[in-house]
This record gives structure tokens, sequence and C-alpha cells, in this order.
């Protein structure tokens, strides 16, 4: 099988900052792979707050996801701080991805690629449970840099 690739921008028009829990840290000692999807979660919840949103109105329908990636490049370990980039891209007629930069936060300020993820949205109208187009406002409010 080959590796997935996520291509990882050098800038996101969103960050926010989290820092590792004790309960995040699996039997080897660092991150479980399940909590970059929590990881991702919070970062996109954010991401659509900060455009007014919510998962479950987006300008009156909601999002489910219809897929997810993830790529591993380094170890994060209990106590460090996360930067994760959020970026919407590749929109289609009723869905868009989201890109994530999981960035461990150094001493010094910079920032090293813990990880990247990928999840693909799709704009759905839970009342009729059924998926629905994407407007162009919606479009232009989730891609603003």
């Amino acid at each position: 099988m080959s590796r997935i690739k996520i291509d990882v921008p050098d800038h996101f028009p969103f960050y926010t900052e989290m820092e590792v829990r004790i309960t995040d840290i699996n039997y080897g000692g660092h991150v479980g792979n399940d909590r970059f999807l929590v990881y991702v979660q919070e970062a996109r919840q954010q991401f659509l707050a900060s455009k007014g949103y919510t998962e479950l109105d987006v300008a009156g329908n909601g999002l489910i996801m219809a897929d997810a990636a993830i790529r591993f490049k380094r170890e994060i370990r209990y106590g460090q701080k996360l930067v994760i980039g959020v970026l919407a891209n590749d929109f289609e007629r009723m869905s868009f991805d989201l890109i994530y930069g999981i960035f461990i936060k150094e001493e010094d300020g910079s920032q090293v690629l813990a990880g990247a993820a990928k999840t693909n949205m799709v704009y759905y109208n839970y009342s009729t449970q059924k998926k629905v187009s994407l407007s162009p406002q919606v479009i232009s409010t989730l891609s603003q840099t």
C-alpha cells in the first residue's frame, strides 16, 4: 500500500493551541493515534466558530465527515504544547476538504511538524437527511485567508 500524501501548506489561515494531556498518552508513552482525530475535531470546532459556524449550523445546514486521513511524522509527549493549523480547500458541489497541520511548539517558539490530517466534510441537511449544495457564500467564508 502506498503512503498517504497530505500537502501541508507553509501557512494556515487559522491556528489554535492545545496542550497534551496525560489522558492523551498511550502505553507507548506518546500520544495515541486516535488522539490525533480528537485534536483535529477540536481544531475544526474552533475554526468553524471563528467563521461564526458550528458543525450543526453552517449557514443553516450541518457537516458530516466523509473520510479522514492522518500522516504521522513525530512522537508527541505529555505536556508538550501543540499548534494546529486549519485550511479549507478543494471545494466541490457538496463537500470540501479541511487540511490540518499539527505542530509541536518548541520552547524557543519554533514549530516542528508532528503530523498532518485531512478530512472531507459533506454539507448536510440533518432535517431531510440529504446532502445539499454548498452556497457561494459558505465557500467564500470558509476559504478566507
